[in-house]
């Protein structure tokens, strides 16, 4: 059976054994290197990577299992073999115990050394594959690589690191699109509990009853269509952390359990006697008003104080505007390569289009505006008839500076008089100013504070 290929170190002192074993090994595609003991051994290792070592457990001046650690050292991903001779199982079981993949009972059979490197190269591959991925998710979710160039969102991000490594439940409030899960990720990835599993559920996508088997499981026939029993997702999450988004649309009935489960980290499945003990951080996030939801008694309010912990508000993009061209750069980059495409940016046109909207849907509309806009672009740059052209923008031009602090300052002199009802000297203790020079102002733009008295 044709196998995958590989750089192998066999070490043994028994010449004919190193001699056979390369034979066999080569004539089945692998590049072997052999050495008679560990002096040659460690100057093979030194010159170039192998992707496997098989190692006597007996050598000359040393064993194999102190040899294995140190080129495990160099190389701590490289599967070890171990061969051992009848009486030696004791430290071949040591020997896995401290890192071998497996071991080789002498004399071996040329097939059991086949299967046992092959699966060795190919556990190896898998490894490498799994630690690639979470290297990229790692990177993807990493407080230091989610695009921003506010001062809002920075403030949230440090201190939402900060926070990262504790075991408190954190409360993400924000508008839908904002990127609740996403900072949920980060926290999870810069947390203690990183290598263990992230389980995500949207509490408004399903029903109460398949919302509740899916949170807590079910037994066998506990209701109709339940043909086995299911886990579910608390203990999926075991060890690591369970992000609830959504959870103002949770049902009351549901809120009970999740209380049980935050307060005695257990809980019965549905139909089960049994109950289950579950080890979990919990991260929960809403686009909805609780504190609202609790006055009108839809939302237990023993539960909004257990899951109202460490609140982390995200901004809307409307109110984080400078985020707009780094993260339009950001999705043009992602889109570009998804699609094949070189694209160089947009015209200032275009960019102006995007800076003018009000994005409702916050940063996952503007993500679909860009990828709307790579998918339909026939030239090397995106003009503005690609940017939202189902929509209705402003299509007004950015003021001058000196225009656009004008109207700022008369808005601002105007929310003044309002909150003070035409108090000149509070609306200037206000706004840290004298009163003349706030009288000033109040001329310079035909402002009458009188206007603003009104029965208190």
């Amino acid at each position: 059976m044709p196998m995958t290929s590989g750089t192998l170190l066999i070490v043994d002192d028994d010449r004919n054994l190193l001699e056979l074993m390369k034979m066999r090994l080569e004539s089945s595609g692998y590049a072997v290197t052999t050495a008679p003991d560990e002096d040659e051994a460690k100057t093979a290792a030194a010159g170039q990577s192998f992707d496997l070592a098989i190692l006597d457990l007996q050598l000359v001046r040393q064993d194999g299992i102190s040899l294995m650690e140190e080129l495990h050292r160099a190389s701590p991903t490289m599967p070890v073999i171990i061969l051992t001779a009848h009486g030696s199982i004791e430290s071949a079981v040591e020997a896995m115990k401290r890192g071998a993949f497996t071991y080789l009972t002498k004399p071996f059979d040329a097939r059991e050394l086949m299967l046992q490197v092959e699966r060795a190269l190919e556990n190896r591959k898998l490894t490498s594959e799994v630690d690639r991925l979470k290297g990229m998710l790692t990177e993807r979710y990493h407080f230091k690589n989610i695009v921003t160039r506010s001062e809002a969102m920075r403030a949230v991000l440090e201190a939402v690191s900060r926070i990262a490594r504790t075991e408190s439940t954190v409360f993400v409030r924000g508008e839908s699109g904002t990127g609740k899960e996403l900072i949920a990720r980060a926290i999870h990835l810069a947390s203690n509990r990183s290598e263990m599993p992230f389980v995500a559920i949207n509490c408004a996508a399903l029903p109460e009853t398949l919302l509740e088997s899916e949170l807590f499981g079910h037994e066998k026939g506990s209701f109709t269509g339940a043909v086995r029993s299911s886990k579910g997702l608390f203990v999926q999450a075991n060890g690591g952390t369970m992000f609830l988004d959504e959870i103002g649309d949770m049902s009351l009935a549901i809120q009970a359990k999740l209380l049980r489960v935050i307060q005695e980290r257990q809980f019965f499945p549905v139909g089960g006697e049994q109950s289950v003990a579950v080890d979990v951080r919990i991260i929960v996030a809403t686009n909805r008003n609780v504190e609202e939801l609790v006055k009108q008694g839809s939302f237990r309010e023993d539960l909004y104080y257990r899951i109202h912990v460490i609140p982390v508000t995200l901004p809307a993009l409307r109110d984080r505007k400078e985020d707009i061209p780094v993260l339009a750069d950001h999705f043009l980059k992602k889109f570009c390569e998804e699609m094949n495409k070189k694209i160089r940016g947009l015209t200032p046109l275009a960019m102006q289009r995007l800076m003018l909207h009000s994005w409702p849907g916050n940063v996952r509309e503007l993500e679909n505006t860009i990828e709307y806009a790579v998918a339909m672009a026939q030239q090397e740059v995106i003009d503005a008839d690609l940017i939202l052209p189902a929509k209705t923008v402003s299509e007004e031009a950015i003021k001058p500076l000196k225009e656009a602090r004008e109207d700022f300052e008369k808005n601002y002199l105007t929310r003044l008089l309002e909150l003070t009802r035409g108090n000149v000297s509070s609306a200037a203790a206000l706004a840290g100013r004298y009163r003349a020079d706030l009288y000033n102002l109040l001329k310079k733009y035909f402002i009458n504070p009188t206007d603003y008295k009104k029965e208190r």
